[in-house]
């Protein structure tokens, strides 16, 4: 058995482009840098969280979406979907890791004003990690795994460069939405979604054990994750 298997993959590669997309366009009405950002998170709290979240949500759920598509990649194009894969998914966790960042600083935002935050964030903008030197993979690993696509038959030219588009998208702590922002989501929904619904397509209908299997399933998954709020 595959991991992901089809529905996963089919339901990341659906799911992943639109939250980014939802998260990329929700913060549009704000200015690109991060002043204006935590300045943002003091006015509409509730808007610039919703983005955030977003964002961070369809981030992690493209970890399943570059793992079915590396999976089809590799039946014809086996190193092109080896490095596309890998570079894109550290990307995946670079993006992350700024997530917490973005995170810590509208926690600041909140106890100590927009300028306390601004001069807290502004003082260790450049301070090194691990991912300062991973950077690259999060605008480089774009253009590898689009080639991939094409030369393994998966997508074709227009998709192709419409999934590249993403090599475009800022990258960095309390980044904001400007036009490549919104070039990249819109092409990688472009790429990813009508394939995402050919995989869902491809797969068995679900037979009714696996529904009530999954049902329960998913109320246990939804409890524990309330309970993880408590800890």
């Amino acid at each position: 058995m595959r991991f992901p298997n089809g529905w996963i993959g089919g339901a990341a590669l659906i799911a992943g482009p639109v939250l980014l997309l939802a998260g990329t366009l929700l913060r549009s009405p704000f200015h690109f840098f991060f002043p204006d950002q935590l300045r943002a998170v003091a006015e509409h709290p509730g808007l610039v969280q919703a983005a955030y979240t977003a964002f961070l949500a369809g981030n992690v759920v493209m970890w399943a979406a570059v793992a079915c598509l590396a999976d089809r990649i590799g039946v014809r194009s086996p190193r092109w979907a080896a490095w596309g894969g890998v570079l894109v998914t550290i990307g995946l966790f670079a993006r992350t890791f700024h997530a917490g960042v973005d995170q810590a600083a509208f926690s600041a935002t909140r106890r100590l004003g927009v300028e306390g935050a601004t001069e807290l964030v502004a003082r260790g903008y450049g301070d090194l990690h691990l991912f300062s030197f991973l950077s690259f993979t999060i605008m480089f690993g774009w253009f590898v795994l689009a080639i991939g696509t094409y030369r393994g038959g998966v997508l074709g030219k227009v998709r192709a460069v419409a999934l590249a588009t993403m090599g475009l998208l800022p990258l960095g702590v309390l980044k904001g939405t400007e036009v490549l922002s919104i070039v990249g989501t819109v092409g990688l929904c472009v790429a990813l979604v009508p394939l995402g619904v050919q995989v869902l397509r491809e797969q068995p209908r679900p037979t009714r054990k696996n529904v009530l299997i999954a049902v329960p399933v998913a109320v246990g998954l939804g409890a524990l994750a309330v309970l993880s709020t408590m800890g």
